[in-house]
């Protein structure tokens, strides 16, 4: 393989880490801040891409960013309404939210499942436009995705060191220590979610402005690979402060896409990436457990041998 090939699927793979370790943050908060395993992230990230695509195509390109935001933060809120107003377990009022995204994204989309952005402007090509001329007039979308990155670490890094943070991250420690403190577990549930699917919508509508498409089934999978990337940038930075924290699973949702490129590149059949996805899913997952298990499976052996 050329290195001007090489160099450019790593871009590719580290655009992408970026704009999807978006979501990863979102989960981030949700799963690790919160302790609510969120399943509405595929459907949130296409109707951010669903409604930030229509807001663009209308000629409001930095508005979509905003509505996809606005429309994931909804997403956000009713799944925490199920969850904590109505009595619905978290996992199922995810699974049911996520149904009913399918059905409003067609209808966002106008009745049809795929959206073309080609004559549109958008952020990146209004970043293009910018860096013209200029060193950096190739990575007009690795400049964006880093600036969004750093403005949503920043965003959650000071969020959570507010009252109504700190008070997010104690629901996800004890939730009857919050109860008995006065503060109440609905309230920053319903706030949790709604930031954490905000991020997960911006992250959805700047995929769709950067490839200039959007179609229904943008967000199959997007909660296995926010889930790994989460995973996998654990493995990198599990401990210190949330800024840190929030780095390392942006590093895990880059990694991730470098694996995913990496397989691309084998000639693998398309239909064998979701396996892919999975296989890095049961990796990251198992490998704190077996790393603490090697130090007795090495005695085993050795005492194995000794007989």
């Amino acid at each position: 393989m050329a290195f001007d090939s090489l160099l450019g699927l790593g871009q590719t793979a580290l655009e992408l880490g970026l704009i999807s370790g978006l979501t990863v943050l979102a989960l981030f908060l949700s799963y690790i801040m919160l302790n609510v395993c969120d399943l509405s992230t595929d459907g949130c990230f296409t109707l951010g891409a669903a409604v930030g695509a229509v807001v663009a195509i209308s000629g409001h390109p930095f508005l979509a960013i905003i509505a996809a935001m606005g429309a994931g933060m909804t997403s956000g809120f009713v799944t925490a309404l199920l969850q904590t107003k109505m009595g619905i377990n978290s996992l199922l009022a995810g699974i049911i939210v996520n149904t009913g995204l399918y059905s409003i994204n067609i209808w966002v989309m106008g009745n049809s499942s795929l959206l073309n952005m080609n004559k549109t402007e958008t952020v990146f090509t209004m970043m293009k436009s910018l860096l013209k001329d200029t060193p950096f007039s190739g990575q007009y979308k690795l400049v964006i995705a880093l600036i969004a990155v750093i403005l949503v670490i920043t965003v959650l890094s000071l969020f959570m060191r507010t009252k109504l943070g700190l008070a997010i991250r104690a629901t996800g420690d004890n939730p009857d220590m919050v109860k008995s403190s006065s503060i109440n577990p609905a309230f920053t549930t319903i706030v949790g979610l709604s930031v954490a699917n905000a991020f997960t919508g911006l992250s959805g509508c700047l995929l769709a402005q950067s490839q200039k498409s959007v179609n229904i089934d943008i967000g199959t999978g997007m909660v296995t690979v926010a889930l790994a990337s989460l995973l996998i940038g654990g493995i990198f930075i599990s401990r210190g402060s949330i800024p840190k924290r929030a780095v390392g699973v942006v590093i895990g949702a880059i990694v991730f896409r470098i694996v995913y490129t990496i397989a691309l590149r084998l000639n693998m059949p398309a239909f064998m990436l979701k396996l892919v996805s999975s296989i890095i899913v049961i990796i990251a997952i198992s490998a704190p457990y077996l790393k603490s298990q090697w130090p007795m499976i090495k005695r085993r052996r050795a005492a194995r041998c000794l007989k």
